[in-house]
């Protein structure tokens, strides 16, 4: 054999050895996924194929940098849940212990309320798409919602849950793509004489609210993503970069798919004259009808699969969140160990209020979301604020902190917080 041949062979082997490394990073990188997706799915549900539809529906792209704005003013706020754990090895529920009792007591009260409004609103809208393929009530299609869901996370665990999850989210982001790379192609349905109206009315600011509760999620949703990433951790080494990674990814998808949905509403429903129904029944049917106008009735069934799975993906991983901060945050402050037993009393008793709630509104779903989104957004800047004093705390090592320009992001979005706040309290005075 030359010479020549030996140093091809050497170089091949070397640039095959090399493409190992980097395929093997990269299959690790992908595997340590998860936390992030699950949280991205949470939000998915509620606040882009409702409130992200509903405003560019009712306002076409008015809303569009205000979305935007939202998400990036509340990055600093949700990215405490990956950041703290990746650095500490613990939950931010154990980082609100350690700097006092009444921390920790203070967000698990909120944290309780929120979990069965929300538990509520997302099972009523699964109820509500559900109707679509089976004639029943919404208070029993919720039922079985509920039902369904508890025995997937009790039998499943986690682990199925993050599987699932990146099918659902994959499937419903090309769908959702598509239909909006039609609806650019399609022609213009608004009418010669229509005039949109301007959102910056004190008749809306009900909506701008509970939109922007809801965008991209509630921000007690980065406790959730804290003890993900610690559920993550026993199956997959995890480092902090790919903890990082992983947030970030998550969110980017999030923000990025809340315009997209916008652009669903004002390429098809702006100016067409209607107006999403407060019924459940019926919002079902027209969300399903801006899908199947651009990519043929014959896909409405399957496309209301997989909006229906992507609700049902929402349901499930909000009951799991919720229940586990507060099975968590309780057990903390009772100062016992939490476990998988009093883990499953605390979703069914999650569950069964949220299944009371929605026998109170009687099937009315865009009331129910309004409310909970609302109630989101108010209770925003506490756990806005929780965040911000654990990343900026001594408990933290220095270059874990936030630096200056995380503190100055997180500066100006507590002051759109409590501004929207305000706003609201005056609105409703």
């Amino acid at each position: 054999m030359s010479a020549v041949n030996k140093v091809q062979i050497a170089s091949d082997a070397e640039n095959n050895k090399n493409l190992d490394g980097i395929l093997h990073r990269l299959k690790h990188l992908f595997s340590a996924i998860g936390p992030g997706l699950l949280m991205a799915a949470a939000a998915i549900g509620a606040s882009h194929l409702v409130a992200s539809t509903r405003a560019g529906a009712e306002f076409g792209w008015q809303l569009a940098w205000v979305i935007l704005a939202v998400n990036l003013l509340k990055y600093p706020f949700f990215a405490a849940g990956a950041r703290y754990t990746a650095a500490t090895g613990e939950s931010l529920l154990h980082g609100y212990q350690r700097q006092g009792r009444g921390y920790l007591l203070l967000f698990t009260c909120l944290n309780t309320i929120a979990a069965v409004a929300s538990t509520a609103g997302v099972a009523m809208l699964t109820a509500a798409m559900l109707t679509l393929f089976v004639p029943l009530s919404i208070d029993l299609l919720a039922l079985i919602v509920l039902l369904s869901s508890l025995a997937l996370l009790i039998f499943g665990h986690y682990a199925l849950l993050d599987k699932l999850t990146k099918v659902i989210m994959l499937c419903l982001t090309t769908t959702t793509l598509i239909a909006v790379a039609l609806a650019f192609n399609a022609p213009p349905i608004v009418n010669p004489d229509f005039i949109s109206q301007s959102p910056w009315q004190w008749s809306y600011i009900g909506f701008l609210v509970a939109m922007m509760g809801w965008m991209p999620a509630p921000i007690e949703v980065s406790a959730w993503n804290s003890l993900w990433l610690l559920e993550k951790k026993k199956t997959v080494q995890v480092t902090k970069q790919q903890a990082i990674f992983d947030f970030n990814f998550g969110y980017l998808t999030t923000a990025i798919l809340a315009i997209v949905f916008l652009a669903l509403g004002a390429l098809v429903m702006h100016g067409s004259g209607e107006h999403f129904s407060a019924s459940g029944v019926q919002f079902s049917s027209q969300l399903i009808n801006l899908y199947s106008q651009v990519l043929g009735s014959e896909a409405r069934y399957l496309i209301g699969i997989v909006a229906l799975l992507c609700i049902f993906s929402t349901t499930v991983t909000v009951i799991d969140g919720y229940s586990r901060t507060l099975n968590m945050g309780w057990h903390l402050l009772g100062n016992k160990q939490a476990s998988e037993k009093s883990l499953v009393l605390v979703m069914l008793g999650v569950s069964a209020i949220g299944l009371a709630i929605i026998l109170f509104f009687k099937g009315t779903l865009l009331p129910l979301l309004e409310f909970v989104m609302i109630l989101a957004f108010m209770t925003t800047v506490i756990f806005a604020w929780l965040n911000y004093r654990l990343m900026t705390s001594s408990t933290l090592a220095e270059s874990d902190r936030y630096g200056w320009k995380m503190k100055c992001l997180s500066m100006v979005g507590m002051t759109y917080l409590i501004g929207f706040a305000l706003l609201y309290s005056l609105s409703i005075g």
